[in-house]
């Protein structure tokens, strides 16, 4: 029996499923672990004693539930993203990885770098302006801060891309990934801005580039010896892991998109020609030759556990149960969740959270509920930006936050749509294990394995309210962006 292993790096945890050929889990493996936040704006994590060793872990653990007469026919790897993970030409790596949008260092690199091309030039050229999610920047901040670091590095990769390499030897990066890392690719053309990319990386050759199905080799013996899969088994490259869910649960068509409920939110939504806004990523997508529309919050669930510790530790249930009593609207409670910053759309790592309209009449269910509609709100406005491109056709929602009752009405409340909650909520994982299936030509390419378990319809009670409170909460950025910056400047490095 031909199966296929499947394993993801995301931010709080490394998950491993190993899937037979229709579909069906055979096994699954999770290791919990942390981000390290080293100072205000960093986030790091340690790309061989954290990602490469849980890999090892998750695949032994897995190889050893293999069922009689079973065989691993491929395997493919996700990871959080874009990152920037330097590596020497043993592939050490010479710093921790500087992961995706949350890690706000290179905010005078991003200045400076949009200065040197020019804002017309980065959308006409990249398709996106340059923000904290850019890896362009990142590889810029080190190149200015850490010196010896980067004239050390022989390479540079994402942490699928660091995987794929631990595992085959290969130096390639996936169309995907290398569409986020702006500016040094070029979106429209599916190719390298050979130019950009060799101002910013210098003496770093960029990596071949290869679309997230392609196997790109096979297991090394030295890899196999560490992971316990057979050596010679393929590897197809993988992708982020945002876009490896969405693969996973059918989002694949023009007009399809994906939220993503975790401790941010992410969107996807594919569209079907070339669309450049600058409050949005414009990237390839999965399937070659595809392309796609992102965006992504800096807070989402991490806000809620920040609110559940903040207030005494409640459980989870418990203050679920509270924010249901409060009626849609918080009884005039609006919150900016902007507590680490906002990416999309604002892109200001200087953004701060607000809560406006307090009174003592409010408690611990109505700061829950003007949590979840503050992240709600941000939401439709990152949808009306997507439908200027192409209008949905359908919604699907993944991730942890939909164990909340109260965040998921919320969300198809303000914004008016309905939501698709799939049967299998595994994750990346298992977007991972069906691009290996098509790789290694064991299914066809058009194979979907996602089947849609539930919808949760839009409560057309609370549409007016929801429409009032949206321009209210629209205004409140604008109207507190000077102040919270100069609180901001205040923030201890």
């Amino acid at each position: 029996m031909d199966l296929l292993l499947g394993i993801d790096i995301g931010t709080g945890s490394t998950k491993g499923v190993l899937v037979d050929l229709s579909g069906a889990v055979i096994a699954s493996e999770t290791i919990a672990h942390a981000m390290s936040l080293p100072r205000p704006g960093w986030a790091e994590a340690d790309a061989e004693n954290l990602w490469w060793r849980e890999v090892c872990q998750i695949s032994a653990a897995l190889m050893a539930q293999l069922p009689s007469g079973g065989s691993v026919a491929g395997m493919g790897v996700s990871g959080v993203g874009p990152c920037l993970v330097l590596c020497d030409d043993q592939l050490q790596p010479l710093r921790p990885a500087i992961l995706y949008g949350i890690d706000t260092r290179a905010t005078a690199e991003i200045d400076s770098l949009t200065a040197e091309f020019g804002e017309d030039n980065l959308l006409e050229r990249a398709g996106t302006l340059l923000s904290s999610q850019a890896v362009g920047p990142k590889i810029e901040w080190v190149r200015r801060h850490e010196p010896e670091v980067f004239d050390r590095a022989t390479g540079w990769y994402g942490s699928n891309s660091y995987i794929a390499a631990k595992l085959t030897g290969e130096y390639v990066i996936d169309h995907h990934t290398a569409s986020q890392c702006d500016p040094l690719y070029a979106t429209r053309r599916f190719d390298w801005n050979h130019d950009w990319a060799r101002r910013i990386c210098a003496h770093l050759p960029l990596p071949r580039l290869v679309w997230p199905s392609d196997v790109v080799g096979t297991v090394t013996a030295e890899a196999a010896a560490a992971t316990g899969v057979p050596a010679g088994t393929p590897v197809v490259a993988g992708t982020i892991d945002a876009y490896s869910e969405a693969f996973s649960v059918g989002v694949r068509q023009p007009g399809d998109q994906m939220l993503m409920y975790g401790s941010t939110m992410f969107l996807v939504q594919v569209i079907d020609e070339y669309f450049s806004d600058p409050t949005l990523w414009t990237t390839t997508g999965v399937e070659r030759g595809s392309l796609a529309l992102a965006a992504g919050t800096s807070t989402a669930g991490s806000l809620i556990g920040w609110l559940q510790a903040t207030t005494g530790g409640a459980s989870f249930d418990e203050l679920t149960a509270e924010a249901a009593a409060v009626p849609p609207g918080s009884e005039g409670l609006l919150m900016l969740p902007y507590l680490a910053g906002e990416r999309t759309p604002v892109f200001d790592p200087r953004a701060r959270g607000v809560v406006v309209g307090l009174t003592l009449r409010h408690g611990r269910g109505h700061l829950f509920r003007a949590a979840y509609e503050g992240i709600s709100f941000g939401i439709r406005q990152i949808l009306e930006r997507f439908d200027d491109a192409h209008s949905a056709a359908r919604t699907v929602a993944v991730g942890g936050g939909l164990r909340s009752p109260v965040w998921a009405q919320a969300i198809s409340d303000i914004t008016g749509r309905p939501q698709l909650v799939p049967e299998q909520a595994i994750g990346a994982s298992y977007g991972d294990a069906l691009l290996a299936a098509i790789g290694t030509g064991l299914v066809d390419p058009d194979t979907d394995w996602a089947r849609m378990a539930r919808e949760i319809e839009p409560d057309p009670r609370n549409g007016a309210l929801y429409d009032d409170l949206y321009g209210t909460w629209l205004e409140l950025y604008p109207a507190t962006r000077s102040q919270v910056h100069r609180l901001a400047a205040a923030d201890p490095d």
